[in-house]
């Protein structure tokens, strides 16, 4: 009785797994190494925060900033976002 159950439900349950492809992970080969496509992202995003930091303190548009942590993270986030989309997205 409760397998009957389980096998009616079983599609159900597994309906959130539809969207996932099984071609793998998006990732790239470093020194032979995989590493994921997020890092490479995450990475880039840093550093074009701390370049756009090194930029406006040398044209003192940091000193305008009144929420300057918020502001980097949120430059390096959107960085990271579009190298993502333009360099692994649909």
């Amino acid at each position: 009785m409760r397998y009957q159950l389980l096998q009616r439900a079983m599609p159900v349950l597994l309906l959130p797994l539809a969207g996932c492809k099984v071609v793998g992970a998006p990732s790239f080969p470093i020194a032979g190494a995989y590493f994921p496509s997020w890092m490479l992202c995450g990475i880039v995003g840093i550093a074009v925060a701390v370049g756009l930091r090194v930029l406006f303190l040398a044209t003192d548009i940091d000193a305008l900033l009144s929420l300057r942590l918020f502001t980097y993270v949120s430059l390096g986030t959107i960085t990271a976002l579009l190298f993502w989309l333009l360099a692994f997205g649909p």
